[in-house]
Parts: C-alpha cells; sequence; structure tokens
C-alpha cells in the first residue's frame, strides 16, 4: 500500500518518553491547532502482546496525530501498524534515534543506524501492511559512523524501501558512555549536514531536529526545511506554540489565553477522573503553563504539594488556577 493522508508537517512537537501521552498531547491541542503531535515511543511486542486500548488509545481532538514504534522485526513491525492505522492515527513513525541502553538492549533505536537494510526491511513490510504515511526519526550518526557520507547511505537506502520522510536529529547518538539526555546536550548539533542532505536530496521530505527552541528559530530553518520538530522546549514551555497556527501555518487570530486553556482542562480531568484516572498524571504537564506570569510559582507549587493527593481533583486545579492574575492582553502570550 502507499500512503495517501498527506500531513503537513512544518512543525511538530517531538515524542518523548514519559511526556508525550495522551494527557499532555490533549493540553497541547488546546495551545495549537494544526502542529503535528506524537505519541511516546511504543514497542512493536507492547502493541501486539498487550493492553491495546490503553497503549494506543487517544481523543480525537489530538489529531493530527502520529504513532512511533520501535522494533527491529519486520512482520511484527508491520502489525503494530496495522493496529495503530485501525485506531485511527494519522502516521507511523520509526524510532531509529534512541540512544538508551535499554533500547539499546532490545536492538532498536539508534543502534539500527548500523543496519540500513534492516532498517528499510521494516518500512518496506510496514508500507504493504497499511496506507498511512510512513517516516523515519534518525539521528545524523552513530559512534563509529559519524561521517555524513554514513548518513546519506542510510537516507539513500531506507528511502529505496519506500520512505519519504525523514526527521533527522542534527546530533550523532553516543551509544556508550553518554546517557538519553546527555545525547540531547553533549554532542554537537550539526546542522550543515542536515542542510546538505535536503541539498542533495531535495525530492525527500526532510524535518530539522534538535536545539530548536523557540518559533522564530523554527520559521527561519523553513526556509532550508520542510519542517521543524521541537522537543523539550515545547513540553517545558508550551505557550511557545500560542503563535504556531498563525505564524507557521498562516491561520487562526489571537492567540488562545492561558486561564482559558487551564479551565478548559477541568471538564477533561472530571472526565478522566470518572474513567479512573489519576489526577496528578494529567496536571504534572500543566506545571509550565503560566510561566512568564506573575502567580507562575503559587501555581507550580499548588499543584505539586496537592496533585499527587489520592483524593485530588479538579478543585486542586481550579484553586491553582486562581492564585495567577489574569494578564492583560499584551501579556498572554510569550
Amino acid at each position: 500500500m502507499n500512503p495517501t493522508r498527506p500531513l503537513d508537517r512544518r512543525l511538530s512537537v517531538a515524542p518523548m518518553m514519559d511526556v508525550t501521552d495522551r494527557h499532555c498531547r490533549y493540553l497541547l491541542r488546546l495551545i495549537t491547532r494544526r502542529t503535528l503531535l506524537y505519541t511516546e515511543m511504543v514497542t512493536a511486542a507492547a502493541v501486539i502482546h498487550g493492553n491495546r486500548a490503553r497503549l494506543l488509545g487517544f481523543d480525537p481532538f489530538e489529531k493530527p496525530l502520529a504513532l512511533q514504534l520501535a522494533g527491529a522485526e519486520p512482520e511484527a513491525l508491520a502489525r503494530a501498524a496495522a493496529h495503530g492505522q485501525d485506531f485511527g492515527y494519522d502516521e507511523i513513525n520509526l524510532n531509529i534515534g534512541c540512544p538508551s541502553e535499554r533500547v539499546q538492549n532490545a536492538r532498536f533505536g539508534a543502534c539500527l543506524m548500523a543496519e540500513p537494510e534492516t532498517v528499510a526491511s521494516c518500512v518496506a513490510e510496514i508500507r504493504k501492511a497499511i496506507d498511512l504515511p510512513v517516516t523515519v526519526k534518525c539521528r545524523i550518526g552513530i559512534d563509529g559512523r559519524e561521517r555524513y557520507e554514513d548518513l546519506r547511505a542510510f537516507v539513500d537506502r531506507v528511502a529505496e524501501a519506500g520512505c519519504r520522510s525523514f526527521i533527522v536529529h542534527a546530533r550523532i547518538a553516543v551509544l556508550a558512555g553518554l546517557s538519553p539526555k546527555q545525547n540531547r546536550e553533549v554532542p554537537p548539533l550539526r546542522y550543515d549536514d542536515v542542510r546538505r542532505l535536503k541539498a542533495e536530496r531535495p525530492e525527500l521530505e526532510i524535518v530539522l531536529n534538535g536545539g530548536i527552541g523557540a518559533l522564530d528559530q523554527a520559521r527561519a530553518h523553513l526556509d532550508t526545511f520542510d519542517g521543524v520538530m521541537i522537543g523539550r522546549a515545547a513540553y517545558e514551555r508550551p505557550m511557545m506554540l500560542a503563535e504556531a497556527d498563525r505564524q507557521i501555518f498562516g491561520v487562526g487570530g489571537a492567540p488562545p489565553d492561558r486561564h482559558a486553556i487551564a479551565r478548559a482542562m477541568i471538564p477533561y480531568v472530571e472526565a478522566e477522573l470518572a474513567r479512573g484516572g489519576q489526577f496528578y498524571g494529567i496536571a504534572r504537564h500543566m506545571l509550565g503553563l503560566f510561566n512568564g506570569l506573575p502567580g507562575a510559582r503559587a501555581f507550580r507549587r499548588y499543584l505539586a504539594e496537592n496533585g499527587p493527593r489520592a483524593t485530588a481533583g479538579a478543585a486542586v486545579l481550579a484553586r491553582a488556577i486562581d492564585l495567577v492574575p489574569e494578564p492583560s492582553s499584551a501579556q498572554a502570550a510569550e
């Protein structure tokens, strides 16, 4: 099968473990309606053998939404991708970028940059099983395969298997000696390698990832790349995305109001608690919502101190919101 639903990837929020769960994505979607969102990484084995409703379920409000899968077995990935399509995702993304030791031990993630044939087989098998776009998220290299020529050879082989969209984190992944956090910070950014890749392979869609922390940076990179992916900055300062629809996608009017966003989460909290959810599992994603405003510290403190309690609910969130004075219109967006 061939992808038939093109997505606008000019701006996306990176898949992040323990971060981009469905509660986080719901909050982000209240801030930006057009930015492409990604799930946390999910292994193919978990999808096949685990609780798919829990692993893959999402609110339709979160769309457009991509499912990120990890694995190295083509048939298993194809089965998992088919389940993702059945659940209604808009894209299947293959993780070839995670450098954690646990992921390496399972033989997936960034270590597969040393196995382009394996990755190509995985992409080919997934494409046979679904009609969604299939994308690959990778690094510019790994230990011992750090040259630009290695990156180009990897991309060329995977592109031959039918992948037309690559999200490239512009750092190598150091597989021995650095933690995942250090791998996001220590290896130097090499935007020139990704820029050269786009210049030499203009027919491919190349999305830049790594070190981008503001919308003005993203807009500047769009002069060269097909898209930009923002990671931790979008989580720590989610209101940086408030102007995304207007500045990146050219739609929408005034940016959303933080207090309105926070209050819109109250019925969401109530519904989730009615289904047996935990309040702080939702509220923890809101800690950065009021960053930069008077009262932000009081908001964070109140949620952090009261949110983990077993009895915590929507009233805790409402009280926390009240601790932040309503801003003027000039303060409403960062």
